[in-house]
């Protein structure tokens, strides 16, 4: 680069631009954090190599923005797979500074989960009019609350475990009430006893609390980018909305409220408006 420098032969722009995308990368900034463990099938995470660019490209899946980490010399997008995906080709669509927008492909490979089968208090299931009316007020609050997609990029995409305690492999599994099929489980159970303290994996901004009826005494967590976690069945809340948690911040203590059936922390991890499997963030989990 020096030689033509010298000799001329790129104009002064173009010789500026070179000098700055040779600087940015030789040091490699805050944000290119150590990421995820890849696992591309539903209720995964995809890790799309995007090639290098001086600033960020821009990433959304079906629409929904996606979380991008890197340098200039290397970008990836970090992409949640939704638990009702099908296996096969998604793509991305990539927007870089000065560029049309382009397609970026990716495989989801096929994946099986457990069945659980559970009994609860009838009425946790087969829902009175008033708790049926109840939930879909819950259900698109919540709704909104998922769609929370800050500016500011996430500390680390390496998170601690929330509370001690034995993880269950519950992600994924698919869940009969009474013998009733619901939805697959879209977190971590992690038993504990009740009032065990629970803490933020990493710093985040508190974006909802509430007692919900499945869910039970509930805090909301936003980290940044659309990476966002959920705590429910909490005995107690200790956050309020608005509140910004560090590292290790008590937010609440684990209990059995709600849809329970004994002291337990639900904890979900959210990327892209959808519920990925908690264990690929835990810390020391690699690439």
């Amino acid at each position: 680069m020096s030689f033509f420098l010298r000799a001329g032969v790129l104009p002064r722009r173009f010789a500026l631009a070179a000098l700055v995308l040779a600087a940015a990368l030789s040091a490699p900034p805050a944000w290119a954090m150590e990421l995820p463990r890849a696992r591309s099938v539903p209720g995964g995470v995809a890790l799309v190599e995007l090639g290098p660019a001086l600033v960020a490209p821009q990433a959304s899946v079906d629409g929904v923005p996606v979380l991008v980490n890197g340098r200039p010399g290397g970008w990836t997008a970090v992409v949640g797979v939704p638990l009702e995906a099908e296996p096969g080709e998604r793509v991305l669509e990539v927007r870089r500074e000065g560029e049309p927008a382009a397609r970026v492909g990716f495989t989801v490979a096929p994946v099986r989960y457990a069945e659980q089968r559970l009994k609860v208090a009838p009425g946790k299931v087969d829902l009175s009019a008033q708790d049926l009316a109840r939930h879909e007020r819950e259900r698109a609050h919540t709704a909104e609350v998922i769609a929370t997609w800050s500016a500011t990029a996430p500390d680390t995409l390496q998170l601690r475990q929330p509370v001690p305690g034995r993880r269950s492999g519950s992600f994924g599994l698919r869940r009969v009430f009474n013998d009733q099929p619901r939805k697959p489980h879209g977190g971590m159970d992690i038993a504990a006893p009740s009032g065990t303290p629970v803490v933020a994996p990493a710093a985040g901004r508190v974006i909802d609390t509430g007692d919900y009826f499945f869910n039970g005494h509930t805090v909301w967590l936003d980290h940044g980018k659309g990476l966002l976690t959920m705590y429910c069945h909490l005995s107690r809340i200790d956050v309020k909305v608005g509140d910004l948690v560090a590292t290790g911040a008590r937010i609440g203590a684990v209990g059995a409220t709600g849809r329970a059936t004994g002291p337990h922390l639900h904890w979900s991890v959210m990327l892209n408006r959808t519920m990925v499997d908690p264990a690929l963030f835990l810390a020391g989990a690699g690439r």
